[in-house]
């Protein structure tokens, strides 16, 4: 994403791109690989960034092309293959915030005007496909109605939170991203590894996200530290790896292409690679949903 990497700073901004587009440079490996990236949208919230691009945020046709432009710049590429709105023109109940309030007279565009940009920039051949993220049942429901109405890109996929302590995505989405073909690009799938069960009982092991940067709480309220004691309590019975067991419930979900993992060792890489080989068994199913059950969602 053009906002990476985070915490999001000024001084940082477009590191991560620009990362990949040396590596990608010095390899000569750009055909063998999906490239992704995310277009940045408004700054609503406070910790949302609004030094990106200084601030020219909407989507609308000016601040894509200017997105995509500098992208390809970072990325050293003449193309971009998954072009996703990283989150939505208007305000919606995302990023930990159940209930929705409306804000009269904000200030949006509209996702025609966006998805009509999108649709010059794959023409120019500057982006492949277009896909969207953290978005409701609304806004992906409209993206496909407005492409089939009006000809325009038809969004390949959805990148939005889903773990063990977030399943919010399955309330409204779930079911649309499987019988419109619009699969889920799960991320936090590990809630920023606190499903490993490292953080349990205040632990703040040296090197881990949550050690090094206090902001990240998403995944530590209360309630979410009970249920993770609960799931990493049941996959360690069952001698299944904590990490590797939350992994593997997200890989088997039928409405989802691709785990987005995490890791910062070698080792944790081969660990996350290889919950692709674990299967879990009828009874560790059974209780997860019991768990589910007690502690719903702690995490949205």
């Amino acid at each position: 994403a053009e906002m990476y990497p985070v915490p999001p700073r000024p001084d940082t901004q477009g590191r991560t791109e620009q990362y990949i587009g040396t590596w990608l440079r010095k390899t000569g490996r750009r055909d063998d690989i999906i490239l992704a990236t995310k277009a940045t949208g408004p700054a609503r919230q406070a910790a949302r960034p609004s030094h990106v691009r200084g601030g020219r945020l909407l989507h609308t046709r000016e601040n894509l092309f200017e997105a995509v432009n500098l992208s390809l710049q970072r990325l050293q590429t003449d193309h971009i293959d998954l072009y996703q709105l990283h989150w939505p023109d208007r305000s919606t109940n995302t990023f930990g915030q159940l209930g929705f309030s409306h804000i009269k007279d904000e200030e949006t565009t509209p996702i025609e005007e966006s998805l009509a940009a999108l649709q010059e920039l794959v023409q120019t051949g500057k982006i492949r496909h277009v896909a969207v993220s953290n978005e409701t049942p609304w806004g992906l429901s409209r993206f496909l109605h407005l492409a089939e109405a009006r000809a325009l890109p038809r969004v390949a996929s959805i990148q939005n939170p889903y773990s063990l302590l977030n399943r919010s995505f399955e309330i409204g989405l779930a079911e649309m991203s499987l019988r419109e073909d619009v699969g889920l690009l799960a991320y936090s799938p590990l809630g920023f590894g606190v499903l490993s069960g490292k953080y349990l009982a205040g632990q703040r092991p040296e090197g881990g996200r949550l050690s090094l940067f206090e902001r990240f709480s998403r995944y530590s309220n209360d309630n979410a530290e009970r249920a993770t004691y609960e799931y990493v309590s049941l996959f360690r019975r069952h001698g299944i790896d904590p990490a590797q067991g939350a992994l593997a419930f997200v890989n088997n979900r039928a409405f989802v292409t691709s785990n987005i993992i995490g890791a910062t060792t070698l080792a944790q890489l081969r660990s996350n690679i290889d919950s692709l080989q674990v299967t879990l068994p009828p009874e560790v199913l059974d209780g997860i949903e019991a768990i589910h059950q007690r502690y719903p969602n702690p995490a949205p």
